[in-house]
């Protein structure tokens, strides 16, 4: 039976493990937290990530997931509102990905927590940890989400700054974000708000780098935002100036090539806009996919596999990719909303045709 290394314990490398377990196997599993991050993106579940991680046997209402029906769309001067295509969830990234990193080691997967790979040599598929160690494996999964990998960094010229924080539980907020997803459209960036489980939210930005180097610092972004945005104002009251961030997030790419035995899986596989809500979906889908092949072809399946996963991932990928360049531009963006505010059922649709798989 081919040895199996699976680096990155997010929603992908779990996905893969739960999978490739379930069948007999015995993934080795290397997260390099020992206790799961809050995560800088993540948060919304789409109807096609829930239909997932029932699959993989893990239920988000039993976590505390927060049903979400509904989204707002709101810029300086107008907000719209309709409806989603079905029923989506809110749940912290820290729930979700304890929950899933469990349920691989229930199922076999041999699970390490606390451990760092720093480099991979794709060519022998050899990686290399912190202490120094070499282990090589007859098949890689790199799961590791937005950060780069050396040995397997990927290519891209432009990128975004993610920034997240928690805004601590208040009515105000609960009445306003009660089954509700809501975004904040703004000059070349945009926020998302949803309820957690717990009843604090959820508040991930996108911002241009050039965007944030002209602001000089995330606290000056924050005010910036709040002077353009009044309802993004209001939903600030309380807010911690501590921010997690992320640089460098490839929105629009999507993986080529690889190698024999090297299956990339999640955000190394494709980055969709977080505006469309589906990240949490493609690395479920594409774990899920990836060890399926692994299971019918073994390692050498792995390049055939991942042109065929940027094919399916081109349609939501490039939606979402014109939705957000729409967004980000004053003009192109005033024109959006009145579009919206004509048909809020292309909104609707507009979620429907962003999301990896039909459900």
């Amino acid at each position: 039976m081919p040895e199996t290394l699976i680096i990155g314990g997010g929603p992908a490398g779990s996905a893969a493990a739960i999978t490739l377990a379930q069948a007999g196997m015995r993934p080795q599993l290397i997260e390099r937290h020992r206790t799961a991050p809050a995560g800088v993106c993540g948060g919304f579940l789409g109807w096609d990530a829930i239909a997932g991680l029932e699959e993989l046997g893990v239920d988000p209402w039993k976590l505390g997931a927060r049903p979400i029906t509904r989204f707002r769309l709101a810029t300086a001067k107008r907000c719209i509102e309709a409806s989603l295509p079905a029923t989506a969830a809110g749940i912290s990234r820290r729930t979700l990905d304890d929950a899933l990193i469990e349920a691989a080691g229930h199922a076999g997967a041999l699970v390490s927590r606390g451990r760092t790979v720093r480099a991979i040599d794709p060519d022998t598929r050899t990686v290399r940890f912190d202490n120094g160690q070499d282990s090589a494996a007859d098949a890689v999964f790199i799961s590791v989400g937005k950060h780069e990998l050396r040995g397997v960094g990927r290519d891209f010229s432009s990128s975004s700054i993610g920034l997240r924080t928690t805004l601590p539980p208040s009515h105000i907020l609960h009445d306003a974000l009660e089954g509700m997803v809501e975004l904040h459209l703004f000059d070349r960036g945009y926020a998302g708000l949803l309820l957690q489980e717990d009843g604090s939210a959820n508040l991930c930005l996108s911002v241009s780098r050039e965007r944030l180097t002209e602001a000089g610092s995330v606290p000056a972004l924050i005010d910036q935002l709040r002077q353009e945005a009044p309802l993004l104002k209001a939903r600030l009251q309380g807010a911690s100036s501590r921010f997690d961030a992320v640089a460098g997030v490839p929105y629009g790419w999507r993986a080529s090539v690889t190698h024999k035995g090297i299956f990339r899986t999640g955000d190394q596989s494709a980055v969709i806009a977080s505006l469309a809500g589906d990240g949490i979906a493609i690395a479920l889908a594409s774990g899920t996919s990836a060890a399926r092949a692994m299971l019918t072809g073994g390692p050498d399946a792995a390049p055939a596999w991942q042109r065929a996963w940027r094919r399916q991932c081109g349609m939501p990928v490039g939606i979402a990719e014109a939705l957000r360049h729409g967004a980000a531009a004053p003009l192109s963006r005033s024109l959006l909303m009145t579009v919206l505010k004509c048909a809020p059922a292309l909104g609707t649709g507009a979620a429907a045709f962003t999301r990896i798989r039909r459900v």
